[in-house]
């Protein structure tokens, strides 16, 4: 059984004026009649507006379906039309994500919930993974909306009219979490919540933390206390730029852009309209499931985005995005799955692409990766626009066999990195220390990378392994793999254990804040690792609130980067800590 089942942490205990004026509107290339622009959203992306009959009846039919398919194949975006909806209580299960289709969150207001809660997996939360709502204000029946998630269920471009209960009902475990541009205008309760990631947004209040609660650019976040309380504050985020969303421009479909902000703080629709461009549904290739690969690339040659819509998508060939700017946008968790050894995505080393919303799985034959953004060698300066990759999930395994070297490589500079979960897995179909082979998680060429919101676990070597200049990384969080046969298994030359993220000896720059690393090592529970972090000593080379966690004694650190930080011991799960390296 898995450390998510058997083990939880202890529970309980006014925005920067984004004005827009107005919103500009992108001009792509013109593509070819080759392929259509624009068209139908397909079955599986459901529109609804206040006339709608039968809207909870609906909603209650899909969470039926959802709420327990972990691995399942069904994938679901409910959309609703700007306007007011009232006595609804929308309950999210797996791969399914809700949204409004207004151009701020207030267009379209739910009076009711928006709810995720646990009672399908006995109170525990640690397994509610693949979900999201974004750009919807609720008002909260009871006056506070619950949203108990784990990895890879953001919570985005929302606005609570009152406050937001990150726990299960009975508070049980929990292991999330991610809020981004976002209004809670109550207190935000984590309660049993392990760690959580709050960026770009306001909260009325933050109740307590558990283990690593990390906040960037929040106003009303609680002040700097870590390791206790262990909250680890930034005024500000140094780079950000949001998500691209789908919504209703009177009848028709449009894609919004943001733009880049620095040195950001709160949401960027608070004050006005967000600033940013406007490109037409006309303008992406809205994909299907059965598209090949190249079909996909054929749309991409013409000059369209692509809209990936909910689904399962099987490639032979990467989907290989050449062209500067280009958006590869997914709905419901559209999924791609390399098939005989193919890397999922590549980008070229081109400005201001943007990859969201969309989960890759890797395949049973070996990919030598699963998403590459940028080419080896990539060596342009993006910095005026960089390239995006937000709510992009990978996985290997769970789901069956599937099996990957690397499985995210980032060699483009100045990538932001906003919310991922990589993850090989450690419960499910086709899961074993070779079955679900994965050396590295995350491996970082490029220089001047930014990763807010990091979550990488189980990989049989390297989580993360950074060998750009310049990285940056707010928020991480790490479990090792939890079936490390034994010590020899993750023997790293003379070190023992790999550690979760490791910088490279010959990286003169990179700092890091709100850092952790589990370990669950329950196949061999006498399992040592000498440290979670390891970088090299060095002025430039800072990190800043690092923590390690012995869940339930079954494994343990000597250290918490290279030799400084006490051991963990015991099976008490008490972190050990360290404020500032060096």
């Amino acid at each position: 059984m898995s450390r998510r089942r058997v083990l939880g942490a202890a529970a309980v205990t006014a925005a920067l004026p984004v004005l827009g004026s107005t919103v500009a509107s992108a001009a792509p290339a013109q593509p070819r009649a080759d392929l259509p622009g624009g068209g139908d959203l397909g079955p599986n992306v459901i529109v609804f507006d206040p006339s709608t009959p039968g809207i909870q009846a609906k909603l209650d039919e899909i969470f039926k379906q959802q709420e327990s398919a972990q691995f399942g194949t069904g994938r679901y975006a409910l959309l609703f039309k700007p306007g007011a909806y009232s006595g609804l209580n929308a309950q999210l299960g797996f791969y399914t994500s809700i949204a409004g289709l207004g151009l701020s969150p207030d267009d379209t207001t739910i009076n009711g919930d928006v709810t995720v809660d646990a009672g399908w997996f006995n109170g525990n939360a640690t397994q509610n993974f693949w979900r999201s709502a974004e750009n919807l204000a609720l008002v909260p029946v009871s006056g506070t909306n619950r949203w108990a998630v784990a990895q890879a269920a953001p919570f985005r471009r929302m606005h609570v009219r009152g406050g937001l209960n990150l726990a299960p009902d009975g508070y049980g475990w929990a292991s999330g979490g991610y809020i981004a541009d976002s209004r809670i205008d109550g207190s935000v309760g984590p309660y049993s919540q392990q760690q959580w990631y709050t960026r770009d947004s306001s909260v009325g209040g933050w109740a307590n933390a558990v283990w690593n609660m990390v906040f960037s650019g929040v106003e009303g976040a609680p002040g700097q206390t870590f390791p206790n309380p262990p909250y680890t504050t930034l005024d500000t985020t140094p780079v950000s730029r949001e998500k691209p969303f789908l919504y209703l421009d009177g009848a028709d479909y449009k894609v919004f852009l943001p733009e880049k902000r620095t040195n950001a703080r709160g949401t960027t629709w608070g004050s006005g309209t967000p600033r940013g461009t406007s490109v037409p549904l006309t303008q992406f290739y809205v994909a299907k499931p059965g598209d090949s690969a190249a079909t996909l690339n054929a749309a991409l040659t013409q000059g369209l985005h692509l809209l990936l819509t909910p689904g399962i998508y099987h490639l032979d060939a990467p989907i290989q995005v050449n062209r500067a700017g280009t958006v590869v946008l997914g709905l419901g968790y559209a999924t791609l799955v390399p098939d005989g050894g193919a890397t999922a995505v590549k980008v070229a080393d081109v400005d201001g692409v943007r990859l969201a919303g969309f989960l890759i799985d890797a395949g049973t034959t070996n990919s030598a990766t699963l998403l590459e953004v940028g080419p080896q060698g990539a060596s342009a300066d993006h910095a005026g626009d960089p390239i995006t990759v937000q709510d992009v999930f990978v996985r290997i395994g769970g789901a069956g066999a599937g099996k990957a070297t690397t499985s995210m490589v980032i060699n483009a500079r100045h990538t932001i990195v906003d919310h991922t979960w990589v993850w090989r897995a450690d419960h499910g179909e086709g899961v074993g220390w070779d079955t679900n082979r994965a050396d590295y998680g995350v491996v970082v060429n490029g220089d001047d990378v930014l990763a807010t919101g990091l979550f990488v676990e189980h990989f049989n070597k390297y989580d993360v392994q950074w060998n750009g200049q310049g990285g940056r990384t707010i928020f991480f969080q790490n479990e090792k793999a939890y079936d490390a046969p034994n010590q020899a298994a993750v023997q790293d030359g003379s070190v023992k254990g790999f550690a979760a993220y490791k910088v490279a000896d010959s990286v003169t720059s990179h700092e890091g804040w709100g850092l952790g690393s589990y370990c669950f090592y329950n196949t061999d529970p006498t399992i040592r690792q000498d440290h979670g972090f390891a970088a090299p000593n060095n002025a430039g080379v800072k990190f800043h609130d690092l923590l390690v966690v012995s869940l339930g004694g079954k494994g343990q650190y000597e250290h918490v980067i290279n030799d400084i930080g006490a051991a963990t011991s015991g099976d008490t799960t008490v972190p050990s800590t360290v404020v500032s390296y060096p």
